[in-house]
C-alpha cells in the first residue's frame, strides 16, 4: 500500500462511518409516515426506550469495557442523552405539531452548515476561505430541497403557533448542533473509549431518561390515546426496535467511529447524509419522484460534500 492511500485510510473510514451513519438514521423521518396515528412524543420516547433496552441486553457481553468508564465519561454520557436524544426530539416533535413541517424542516436542514462553522472554531479548525465554498454549495442545495418540500407539503397554522414552532424549531437545532460536537470532542479527549462502548454507555443513559418520559406521555395523552401500545401494536413495537437498533444503537456506533476518525468541522458537514437519506426515503414511501429543484438541490448538496472532504483531505 502506498503511503498516500495509508494516509488517507482514517479518512475513508470516516467517511463511510459518517455515510451509514446518516442512512440509517434517515430512518427516523420516515417512520412517523409509516405510523401516522401515533403522537410524537410516542415516536421519540419509543424509539429511545427500544435504544435502552437494546443498549441493556448488549452491555452484559462488553461489560469489562464499560465498568472501565469513569464518572465524568458517566456524566457526559447522560448529558449527550438528555441534549442529543431527549430534548432534542422533544423540541422537534413539539415544532412540528405547531409550525407544519416544512418550517421545522427547514431549520432542521440547517444542521450541517451550523455545525460545521461552530466546530471550526475549536482547535483543528481549517482556514475559513478553505471552509466556506463547501457550505455555501451545501446551503444552496438545502434551501432548494427545502423550498421544494414546502411548496408540496404547504403551511396551514396561526401566527403565534407558526412563531412558537420556529422557536422550539431552533432551540432542536442548538441540541443538536451541541450534541455532535461535545461528542466528537469527548472522543477526540479519550480516545481509549470504543465506539461501540461509548454507543452502549449512551443507550444506558438514555434509558431512565425515555422511561420517564414514557410514563410523562401517558399522564399527557390521558384517555385520547390507546396507551401505551396504541393502534397498530405490533407494528409500533417493531419499528421502534428497529429504530432502537438502528437508528440509535448502530447509528451511534458509526458516528461515534467517525467522530474519532474526522476533524469535527467535517464530521459536522457530513450529517448532510442524514438530510439526503430522509429524502430518499421519503420520496420512496411516497411513490413520486423529486421535481428539478430538489435533484439541483440534490446535486448541490453532493457536490458540498465532496467539496468539504477536499479541503480537509488536502490539509
Amino acid at each position: 500500500m502506498s503511503p498516500a492511500l495509508a494516509a488517507r485510510r482514517p479518512l475513508i473510514a470516516g467517511i463511510a462511518c459518517a455515510l451509514g451513519a446518516g442512512m440509517l438514521w434517515g430512518l427516523v423521518f420516515v417512520v412517523p409516515l409509516m405510523l401516522p396515528e401515533y403522537p410524537p412524543a410516542m415516536l421519540s420516547f419509543g424509539r429511545y426506550l427500544g435504544f435502552g433496552v437494546i443498549a441493556l441486553l448488549l452491555a452484559w457481553s462488553d461489560r469489562a469495557r464499560l465498568l472501565r468508564l469513569q464518572r465524568r465519561d458517566w456524566r457526559t454520557a447522560f448529558e449527550l442523552a438528555l441534549v442529543g436524544n431527549i430534548l432534542y426530539y422533544l423540541f422537534l416533535a413539539s415544532a412540528i405539531q405547531l409550525a407544519d413541517a416544512p418550517l421545522p424542516t427547514m431549520l432542521i436542514g440547517t444542521l450541517p452548515i451550523v455545525i460545521a462553522i461552530v466546530a471550526n472554531f475549536g482547535s483543528d479548525a481549517l482556514p475559513w476561505r478553505r471552509l466556506l465554498p463547501s457550505l455555501a454549495v451545501m446551503m444552496t442545495g438545502i434551501i432548494l430541497v427545502n423550498q421544494h418540500e414546502m411548496a408540496s407539503l404547504g403551511m396551514q397554522r396561526n401566527a403565534d403557533d407558526h412563531y412558537l414552532g420556529a422557536l422550539l424549531a431552533l432551540a432542536a437545532v442548538a441540541a443538536w448542533t451541541w450534541y455532535p460536537v461535545r461528542n466528537s470532542r469527548w472522543l477526540h479527549q479519550r480516545p481509549e473509549i470504543g465506539p461501540g462502548t461509548w454507543a452502549l454507555a449512551q443507550g444506558l443513559a438514555t434509558l431512565p431518561l425515555a422511561a420517564i418520559g414514557m410514563a410523562g406521555a401517558g399522564v399527557w395523552l390521558g384517555g385520547g390515546f390507546d396507551y401505551p401500545l396504541g393502534p397498530e401494536p405490533m407494528r409500533y413495537l417493531g419499528l421502534m426496535l428497529t429504530l432502537g437498533l438502528c437508528a440509535s444503537w448502530l447509528g451511534t456506533l458509526l458516528w461515534n467511529r467517525a467522530s474519532q476518525l474526522l476533524p469535527t468541522a467535517l464530521s459536522g458537514q457530513l450529517i448532510v447524509f442524514e438530510t439526503l437519506a430522509a429524502f430518499t426515503y421519503a420520496f420512496v414511501w411516497r411513490g413520486t419522484l423529486p421535481g428539478a429543484s430538489a435533484l439541483l438541490g440534490i446535486a448541490l448538496l453532493v457536490a458540498g460534500v465532496v467539496l468539504g472532504v477536499r479541503a480537509f483531505r488536502a490539509v
